[in-house]
């Protein structure tokens, strides 16, 4: 007896028009679709972390990652440090994560409108005030969950401390 195989990483990745009738469909069936963002630049623990107890809230994780031309104009000229082809494949490649989509706003509001999902995931150093797509998720009858930071892991801080050695 054969086991199924995982899909491959590269099949995770789609457009945000792509993902619209997947998870409208997945939606209708009763899946709940959960989504989160960032540029996630150097994956580290506290990223999958972050995802794994995002995908917990759901059935679908969607993570929608910035564009390199978002990151830099974000994070400045320096950055990303990984290309953002790269960044969504390390991201596909996690169990925990259903799929990848890259934005090039410097927010995520529009991908957030257009794929509509039920619970929308940030770490908590976002205030409830200051999470983009908050009140578009809400009034879609979703809702909007703040995700406990893992203490001393920051993409900035690896950065500095790399820079620094």
């Amino acid at each position: 007896m054969r086991s199924s195989a995982p899909p491959r990483a590269d099949t995770k990745i789609k457009s945000a028009a792509a993902l619209i009738p997947l998870l409208r469909k997945a939606q209708r069936r009763g899946r709940r679709v959960v989504f989160t963002n960032g540029c996630f630049d150097l994956l580290h623990a506290g990223h999958v972390t972050l995802l794994e107890r995002s995908r917990r809230l759901g059935n679908l994780l969607v993570v929608g990652i910035n564009s390199d031309h978002s990151v830099r104009a974000i994070k400045g000229p320096s950055r990303p440090i990984v290309a953002q082809r790269q960044r969504a494949l390390v991201l596909a490649g996690l169990a925990s994560v259903d799929f990848v989509t890259v934005f090039d706003a410097p927010t995520p509001q529009r991908l957030i409108q257009q794929l509509r999902p039920d619970v929308l995931v940030k770490g908590a150093d976002w205030g409830a005030g200051q999470i983009v797509g908050r009140e578009m998720v809400e009034r879609f009858g979703g809702r909007v969950v703040r995700v406990p930071l893992v203490k001393g892991l920051s993409t900035s801080q690896l950065v500095e401390r790399i820079r620094s050695l």
